[in-house]
């Protein structure tokens, strides 16, 4: 993280303070930089237009708190007794992907069938161990989208469960594994299959270009939070997931 980023828009506090003597006055929640600090396509700056704001570091803590990080942003060491630190084995080719940590060789699926012509794609929607759910705010909105869940093409080389993972990290930073089917949606461009995932390492913070936050949601506000139509029936898939759970 540059010194720049750290000095100018929060106080980073570590896990161990929470048992400390401080406030949460003391922290200092700007609204992030201008320019994303990932870059596109490894040079070219992203400018964000209307860069989001972070939330305390005591949210992470509370499931019924909404929790936001920003790239590079502050967050605990540790969550529901996970390291929140980058992924260091991200594959780095295709190969790598197809045979990631946290495919699910058991799970029964059929083969993804376009509708109307459209592009095939994959994504997750990742539930927490305390609950919450893991969305993305796309940069600038993009596609309209204020927060979504992550998801994105298929390659014509990776497999879905590839696919979703490889998105999954690259949009929010974290490594998930599958752990079930949760349905095909047709979308306004695209034909996605989502899957429930649970999140096996990553950090927030380690978010690419793509996204501008990252946010851990609970359930029940989900519904406030997705602004997009395509993603209502996911949601609805979702909950109904989550009560036979």
């Amino acid at each position: 993280m540059s010194n720049e980023y750290r000095n100018k828009e929060f106080i980073i506090r570590p896990e161990n303070n929470l048992n400390s003597s401080w406030s949460e006055k003391e922290e200092v929640l700007l609204t992030g930089p201008a320019q994303h600090p990932r870059r596109y396509n490894k040079n070219n700056i992203v400018t964000l237009t209307n860069p989001s704001t972070p939330t305390k570091i005591l949210s992470w803590y509370d499931a019924t708190k909404i929790a936001t990080c920003l790239p590079e942003g502050a967050v605990p060491e540790t969550l529901n007794d996970l390291n929140l630190i980058p992924w260091a084995g991200a594959p780095k080719t295709v190969q790598g992907w197809n045979f990631v940590q946290g495919i699910n060789q058991t799970l029964e699926e059929e083969q993804l069938q376009s509708i109307n012509g459209k592009k095939l794609s994959a994504g997750a929607v990742v539930v927490e161990a305390d609950g919450r759910v893991w969305v993305v705010h796309p940069s600038n909105h993009f596609g309209g989208y204020i927060t979504t869940f992550p998801k994105g093409r298929v390659d014509n080389q990776l497999s879905l469960q590839a696919t979703a993972i490889k998105e999954v990290f690259e949009e929010s930073g974290l490594h998930v594994e599958i752990m079930g089917l949760l349905g095909d949606f047709e979308r306004t461009t695209t034909v996605t299959r989502y899957y429930l995932a649970r999140r096996l390492a990553g950090t927030p913070a380690d978010m690419g270009w793509e996204s501008q936050a990252v946010s851990l949601v609970p359930p029940e506000k989900l519904d406030s939070m997705l602004n997009g139509p395509a993603d209502k029936p996911v949601l609805a898939a979702l909950k109904a997931a989550l009560i036979l759970k």
